[in-house]
């Protein structure tokens, strides 16, 4: 049984969960040659939440994210100890294959990369290179499905297949980003500062959509503003120095920071 005092979270919150994690990590610690990026973090994700992952800049938050999908995969000199389960499996076991696992995640960066192509291609994409859907009737309607699952199909739906994602505005970028790792039908939802360069207006849009769309995904989100994840996350997790400091929900975190180190960083004082 997972001891939660060893990340801090409160125990109250897991207990109200009626199913087990999604994803469990346990003493993950990874190496870039002989750098220690990652020292023995530990943590929970649930369905139908937002985790927001908060901390100083290098302190390891993209580099635990990217864990979850395996992205650090065939990179140089990376050595990864512990142990990331999924659903009770453990994803770098010899039965998984890399890009199957990889599919069950939608990926959002924080500048907006949409495909030099039409809108519908960029959504369609990802749903072609599976293969999940069967004809071009069923492509159509799973593309129209997550441009409005973005709230972007009543901006863009008369000019799907002539308009290139590039000429959008960026907050409409992000949301066809969006709309294309939705694309995979993906369990997970991993994004890395999504709403960092684009407008407050934007910023808005996308934050009412993450609180939407986490009826059917997990969402991981790193974000640099604590009003951000005071608004949308249901759990924040510190990072400091590669060590993950505590998790809690996110009015806990906020009111009460267990560690001085977190308490300096949401009051501002460190960054």
């Amino acid at each position: 049984m997972f001891d939660t005092q060893t990340t801090k979270d409160t125990p109250t919150f897991a207990h109200r969960r009626n199913s087990p994690p999604i994803m469990t990590v346990r003493n993950l610690s990874l190496h870039y040659g002989e750098k220690l990026a990652l020292d023995d973090v530990s943590f929970d994700l649930y369905a139908n939440e937002i985790l927001a992952f908060i901390g100083p800049s290098g302190c390891g938050k993209s580099t635990a994210l990217k864990c979850l999908n395996r992205m650090h995969d065939g990179a140089r000199d990376v050595r990864i100890e512990g142990e990331i389960l999924m659903h009770g499996e453990d994803i770098h076991g010899p039965d998984i294959d890399p890009p199957l696992h990889r599919r069950r995640f939608g990926w959002v960066a924080q500048k907006p990369n949409p495909f030099p192509t039409t809108i519908f291609d960029n959504v369609a994409y990802p749903a072609r290179l599976h293969g999940l859907t069967r004809n071009r009737k069923a492509l159509k309607a799973h593309v129209e499905q997550c441009l409005r699952r973005a709230w972007l199909w009543d901006e863009v739906a008369g000019h799907l297949m002539v308009k290139i994602g590039t000429d959008l505005s960026g907050g409409q970028q992000q949301r066809l980003c969006i709309a294309r790792a939705l694309s995979t039908k993906p369990e997970v939802l991993l994004m890395d500062e999504p709403t960092g360069s684009i407008d407050p207006i934007a910023t808005q849009r996308i934050e009412d959509l993450l609180v939407e769309l986490k009826a059917e995904q997990a969402i991981v989100i790193i974000t640099h503003s604590m009003a951000q994840a005071r608004r949308i996350a249901d759990r924040v997790a510190y990072f400091h120095l590669g060590k993950l400091l505590e998790v809690q929900p996110t009015e806990a975190m906020f009111a009460a920071p267990q560690t001085a180190e977190a308490r300096a960083f949401i009051a501002g004082k460190m960054g």
